[in-house]
Order: C-alpha cells, then structure tokens, then sequence
C-alpha cells in the first residue's frame, strides 16, 4: 500500500504536539508548589492592608487626641476663632445678659430717690413696670454686647481658655473640676472672668447698682451629648497611643506591599484602602454633627454649639483631607509608573506634549540630558515623595495648600520631562 505523501508531515506535527502538550503539564506541576507557597504571602498581604485600612481613621483621631490633650497652644489656637463668631459671641451675650439681670436689683436703682417724691416715683413705677426692667435689661445687653465684641473679650477667651486646658483633658479623660467641668454628659465653661468685665463696664456707663452685683458663676455650654461620657476611656486611649498608632499604621501597610508577590499593585491598593479608611472618618464626622445638634436640649444654641463643634474637629478634618491627599497622590504615581495599558497611555500622552513642545523649541539637552534620561524615574519618585513630605511636614495644611503643592510637584515633573533628552534625532521644527 502506497503511503501518502504528507502523512510523515502530519505524524511529525502530531508528535510535536504531544511533546509540547506534556511540556506544558510538566510546566504546570513545577508551578503548582510556586503557586502553594505564593498563596499565604497574598493572603497575609492582603490581610496586613486591610488592619491598616481599619487603622487609619483611628490613627487620624489619635494624633487629634494627643494635639488636644498634649499642646495648650495649639488648643488655645484652635478655640481662639471662637471669641469673633457671631454665633458664640451671641450664646455669650444672652448668657451673661440673663446671669446679670438675674442678680440686678432694679429697685436699687431708685435708693438715691429723695424721700419726698417717692410717692410719685412709686406710682410711677406701678405704671411702667415692665418697660422699666426691659429698658433696665436692654441696657445690660448692649454694654455686654459692646464688651463680647471687642478685642478686650478676645484677649479674656484666650486666657481663660489657656488656663481651662487642663480642665478640659480632665473632663474628657474622665477627670472634673476647674474652670471647664463635666456635668453629667455636658462640658460647661465658667463665665465669672467675662461677669467681671461687664460688671465694671456697667458702673463706667452709670450704672452704679451693678457694683452691689455678688461674683457669679455661670455657665456656657462647650459640648453636651450622651457620648460624651462614654468617649473618655476612648479619648484616653487614643491619646496615650499618640504619636505611636500611626507609625504602627504605615509600618503595617509597608508590611503588606512589601510582602506581596505584586508591590505595585499592592501598594495602589494600600494607598487607596487607607484614604478609603480616612474618608469614612469624614462622613462620620458629617453624620455625627447632624446627630449631635439634633440632640441637644432648646436652651442650647445650634448655631453656637454647631460653631464649637466645627472648631474642636476642625484639626481632624484636615487631618483627613491630608491621608486622603496622600494616598490619592501615592496611588496614581505608583498606577502611572506601572506598565498597564491604560497607565502607559497616560505616560505616552504625558511624555508625548513635553516632548513636542521641547522638539518645537528646538532644545538638546546634552550632557545633563542624557544624564536626566538615566535618572528620570527616581528623579521622577524624589519629586514625589519630597511633595508628600512637605504635605506631612506642614502644619494642618488648608485644601489650597494641598492644591498648590500639588501644581509646584507636577511642573518639577514636567520640568524633568522637558530636561529628559537621550541625544537621538529629533524632527525639525516646521518653519
């Protein structure tokens, strides 16, 4: 039988493949204990990312905790905007208003009164009544007011806030007493200084009943919630943890990109978990305000308590926009510098506008060019990471802050870009 010609081809092909085919099987089975051992890293990986998400909103509010409670400057500094809200300056003036008037005899007005014309004054008085204490009490405002909105009232928040500092670690760890007290679940500031004050402004404008006026005591309500009571053993901890809670945190994150099979990605991932992790902070703040000003009792203030709420978180929420920046920034140039499809169409589009606008102008970098070619990406890394530095080392950087070193870091990029030249041909300029 006569054999066909392509028949040894095909047999030929046919042994290759069967060949090829236990290659691969082999290839397969050599993977497989790779892949085993591979397996526990990602998991513990992605395991260390995830406590390091969990951590960072803690982290944020422990480093708030320990600025609280560790640097009376920064307190003062932090409740100094308070005295020229027009809000608190309003709670205060109704505040002090009241305790005035509540220890103001109007009758005593009228002692100096000769004896002779009592009669009359007193027949007098059955028919104002009213308008004679309300007149009385509009003054006392008015003196109050003018005081509360002087620069006089500044200086006297600030120092009384400087001295209740302690005060205030006490009645958040726990602690009472001095001029800032926990009452129940309600932080309550002492007024005494600010009655003081008035008092005197009062005998200067005529008033001279208010010097029979004994020291009162009042008080301004700083914080007042349910949480309030049960937050302490929280705030303690937070605040003994300190520094230490977010070193821990970004220890743990290394941790886990450094222990993954894919850094890159993994380290997107951590940038981006932990910016997650410091935005939900944020919306609990968001939440949390709601809640907290729906809570309070009708002799509160909103506008006022909104105020002081927005003051004593206003450190933690720029300490929220910071991670989030960060991350964020981490995140896209470890995306960028990575070799997926998407990211290489951004860096071609990147490096593409630079270079024709350097190849318009005509410019050859040389020596410098060459030397930039060679070092553009760690260049392109200590541009980055000497912009994160400068984020973290600012002191509660505002969001134009952050936009700004943002822009500076993306011109030295492009700067490095512009600068990059290898010496090969380039198209001349059209005329």
């Amino acid at each position: 039988m006569e054999r066909h010609p392509d028949q040894p081809a095909a047999q030929d092909e046919h042994a290759e493949l069967e060949a090829l085919r236990a290659r691969v099987a082999q290839l397969e089975e050599d993977r497989a204990p790779a892949r085993s051992r591979l397996r526990p890293r990602s998991f513990f990986a992605v395991l260390l990312i995830l406590v390091a998400a969990v951590l960072t909103p803690l982290s944020v509010l422990s480093s708030w905790a320990s600025d609280v409670a560790g640097d009376t400057d920064r307190y003062v500094d932090m409740m100094e905007p308070l005295a020229s809200d027009p809000d608190v300056q309003a709670a205060v003036t109704a505040r002090v208003t009241d305790a005035v008037m509540t220890h103001l005899n109007v009758d005593a007005l009228l002692a100096d009164v000769a004896p002779a014309d009592r009669p009359v004054v007193d027949k007098a008085l059955q028919k104002l009544g009213d308008p004679l204490t309300a007149g009385v009490t509009n003054f006392v405002h008015g003196t109050v007011e003018r005081f509360v909105t002087s620069d006089a009232f500044a200086r006297v928040w600030s120092e009384l806030n400087r001295r209740a500092h302690a005060s205030v670690v006490k009645a958040l760890t726990g602690e009472g007493g001095g001029a800032v007290k926990l009452a129940g679940d309600t932080v309550t500031l002492d007024l005494a200084p600010v009655i003081d004050r008035v008092k005197q402004r009062l005998v200067d404008r005529g008033l001279t009943v208010a010097e029979k006026i004994p020291e009162i005591h009042t008080d301004y309500t700083l914080l007042t919630s349910d949480s309030v009571g049960k937050a302490k053993k929280g705030f303690r901890a937070l605040e003994l943890l300190g520094f230490w809670l977010p070193v821990f945190t970004l220890v743990v994150a290394a941790g886990g990109v450094l222990l993954a099979v894919r850094r890159r990605r993994a380290l997107v991932t951590a940038a981006l978990a932990m910016a997650v992790g410091a935005a939900l902070l944020w919306l609990g703040l968001w939440a949390g305000r709601a809640f907290y000003l729906d809570s309070l009792p009708p002799h509160v203030s909103q506008p006022a308590a909104g105020a002081v709420f927005d003051t004593l978180v206003g450190y933690l929420r720029a300490g929220v926009r910071l991670v989030v920046t960060v991350g964020a920034v981490v995140a896209l140039a470890a995306w960028l510098t990575g070799s997926g499809r998407a990211a290489s169409r951004v860096m071609a589009m990147w490096s593409g506008g630079i270079g024709a606008v350097r190849d318009a102008a005509g410019f050859t970098g040389g020596p410098v060019g060459r030397w930039v070619h060679r070092a553009r990406r760690p260049l392109n890394w200590t541009v980055v990471v000497v912009a994160v530095a400068v984020l973290l080392a600012w002191d509660r950087p505002t969001g134009l802050v952050t936009v700004w070193i943002a822009l500076c870091a993306l011109f030295v990029l492009a700067v490095v870009e512009f600068l990059d030249d290898d010496s090969a041909p380039h198209l001349a300029a059209p005329a």
